[in-house]
């Protein structure tokens, strides 16, 4: 089993051919109107472990909790069509699973894949002078909160967050399979998805090698439309507040709206790469030439785990 540095939630097996297998699972409560999203947005989020680490999605089994009592088999139905989605486009086969009676509906996948042991990527690795490279924008948590405390006609066509929720589902949806991809060829040194412990958390753990630190350019974090607004008028996560108190004696610079925002819990977020200066141009290029909201937005530097965020993010 390869140890440390591996993504947080997932498992990796080397094998005698060279290759090793990747085991992950994840599953969540809906976080959208549609069925159908919800689950292809589940799925993705799930074999995102495996793409962090340079991997390819194999198979995968669907884990469900069902109120069958309240809740029609047929949107269950629509929930899962919507996790063969996500595994058709990635190339993965979900051959099977699990279905419970529960409270509330809960659905993800266990997915397994598997990636050369050479070219395993981890999130230990980065040296002084690399540039952090974010694949996609962030503000789903908050997103998510807003449209908690909202009616359903607030993501309708013309709605107050019609716009954000639009925006924040197809980046949900969206497989890093491609991210995956340039990582590699850019040859990261280090890379990780961004999800429940948000930027500055995963970051975090990347620095947590020793004898490095790193440098946030705040205004160039890419974020979905109009989040800035929504912490502003006190759509914020508890898992995001939790994720800033843990991390403020190693933090910074920037301000209350600016941190919130870099410590949201991210679904189905982007990959966070370190990568070697020179490359970084093109590689960008490559990520923006696919579809992503990619962006350099730090540097890493000589230290003992410090985060240092410079300026702020602009709505």
């Amino acid at each position: 089993m390869v140890g440390s540095g591996t993504s947080d939630d997932a498992a990796v097996w080397r094998r005698p051919d060279g290759r090793a297998l990747v085991s992950t699972a994840d599953f969540f409560t809906p976080i959208v109107d549609d069925p159908r999203a919800w689950g292809h947005i589940a799925a993705s989020n799930a074999a995102s472990d495996v793409y962090a680490m340079g991997g390819t999605p194999l198979f995968a089994l669907n884990l469900v909790a069902w109120p069958r009592d309240r809740l029609p088999l047929e949107i269950l139905a629509e929930v899962m069509a919507g996790g063969s989605d996500a595994a058709a486009e990635g190339g993965w086969i979900v051959a099977g699973g699990h279905t419970v009676d529960g409270p509330e509906p809960m659905y993800g996948q266990a997915v397994t894949g598997e990636v050369e042991t050479t070219g395993i990527l981890t999130n230990v690795g980065a040296r002084p002078g690399d540039v952090l490279i974010l694949t996609k924008a962030l503000g789903t948590g908050i997103l998510a909160t807003a449209h908690k405390r909202s009616g359903p006609e607030e993501v309708a066509p013309g709605g107050s967050l019609a716009v954000t929720y639009a925006e924040a589902v197809a980046s949900m949806k969206r497989l890093n399979a491609e991210a995956a991809r340039v990582a590699r060829w850019a040859g990261a040194r280090a890379a990780t998805d961004v999800t429940g412990f948000g930027l500055l958390g995963h970051l975090s753990e990347m620095l947590g090698g020793g004898g490095i630190s790193a440098t946030l350019d705040a205004a160039a974090v890419p974020l979905l439309a109009g989040v800035v607004e929504l912490v502003e008028a006190g759509f914020v996560p508890g898992g995001t507040m939790r994720n800033l108190e843990h991390l403020a004696r190693r933090l910074s610079g920037g301000g209350e709206t600016t941190r919130i925002l870099l410590a949201d819990a991210q679904t189905s977020g982007g990959l966070l790469m370190a990568v070697a200066a020179e490359r970084a141009g093109e590689t960008v290029a490559r990520l923006l030439d696919t579809g992503h909201a990619a962006a350099v937005v730090g540097e890493i530097l000589p230290g003992e785990g410090g985060i240092t965020i410079t300026g702020d993010v602009t709505g």
